[in-house]
C-alpha cells in the first residue's frame, strides 16, 4: 500500500509489514537475496535524514508500516542466511506511474492540473513553511532504478540506504518549471488540510553519506532536468 494518507491499519500492516516479512522469510530459507523497498516517510518530521534511529520519526501510519520491518531488519541483520537491503526512496517520479493515481508524483498531477485548467494548486502555508514552500527531495525514476540494480549487481551487501538526490527543492520552483514548459499558467494556494496536520512531512532531503560510503558513486540529475524529461514524456 502506497497511500501516505490510508488511516487502515490493519490493512498496512498486512500489506507493508506483514507481507514484507513473508517475502524476508521465504528469501532467508533459500538463501535468495532481498531488495525492498523502505521509504523517506519513516524520517517524519525529524528533521534528520541519515539512516540510524535517532532520525526516525514516523507521523502517519504509513511510515510505522515501513519503518517497522526496517527495525525487525536491524535486529536480525548479523544473522542473515542472505543478504538483505531496504531502499530509503524519497519523492520518486518519472514515467510510467500513471496507475498510482492520487499517490503519483507531485510533477505528473502538477503537469495535468495545468493542461487541463491552466492553474496548478499549492498547500497554502502551514507548518512554518509560506504558501508552495514546503520541500521535497525529488529524485527521478531512472536514478532511483540505477541504484536499485547497483544493489542487484552486489549481492553480498546488506543494510537502509536512502535513495534520492540529496536536494531539497520547493513545490513553488517545481511549479515554475512547470509554467515555463507550458508558456503559461498559475499557482494557486488552498489551505492546508486540517486532517493532515501532524501527518504531513513539509521538508525531505536524502543523506546520501551512507550510499556513497556503501560505494555508489553514480550521480543523480537535478530537479531541473529531471523534470523537464519527464515532462516531454508526458
Amino acid at each position: 500500500c502506497t497511500s501516505t494518507t490510508e488511516t487502515d491499519t490493519g490493512h498496512l500492516m498486512d500489506n507493508n509489514f506483514g507481507y514484507t516479512r513473508e517475502l524476508f522469510e521465504w528469501c532467508q530459507r533459500r538463501q535468495v537475496p532481498l531488495i525492498y523497498a523502505s521509504s523517506a516517510a519513516v524520517y517524519g518530521r525529524s528533521g534528520g535524514f541519515r539512516e540510524t534511529p535517532a532520525n526516525e520519526r514516523p507521523c502517519n501510519a504509513y511510515a510505522w508500516s515501513k519503518l517497522l520491518f526496517d527495525r525487525l531488519l536491524r535486529r536480525r541483520r548479523h544473522a542473515l542466511t542472505a543478504p538483505t537491503v531496504g531502499l530509503r526512496y524519497f519523492n520518486v517520479y518519472g514515467p510510467n506511474e500513471g496507475h498510482k493515481g492520487g499517490m503519483a508524483s507531485l510533477p505528473r498531477q502538477l503537469h495535468h492540473q495545468l493542461r487541463e485548467h491552466g492553474r496548478m494548486r499549492l498547500f497554502g502555508g502551514c507548518h512554518g513553511y509560506a504558501p508552495g514552500e514546503q520541500r521535497r527531495d525529488f529524485v527521478h525514476v531512472a536514478d532511483a532504478v540505477a541504484v536499485t540494480l547497483w544493489f542487484l549487481a552486489r549481492p553480498a551487501m546488506s543494510g537502509l540506504f536512502n535513495v534520492g538526490s540529496g536536494q531539497a527543492r520547493s513545490f513553488n520552483e517545481l511549479a515554475a518549471r512547470l509554467i515555463a514548459f507550458h508558456g503559461g499558467g498559475r499557482v494557486e494556494y488552498r489551505p492546508f488540510p486540517q486532517h493532515l496536520y501532524g501527518r504531513y512531512q513539509p521538508y525531505t532531503c536524502a543523506d546520501l553519506n551512507g550510499l556513497r560510503d556503501a560505494g555508489y558513486t553514480g550521480g543523480f540529475r537535478p530537479m531541473e532536468a529531471g523534470v523537464a524529461q519527464y515532462l516531454e514524456h508526458l
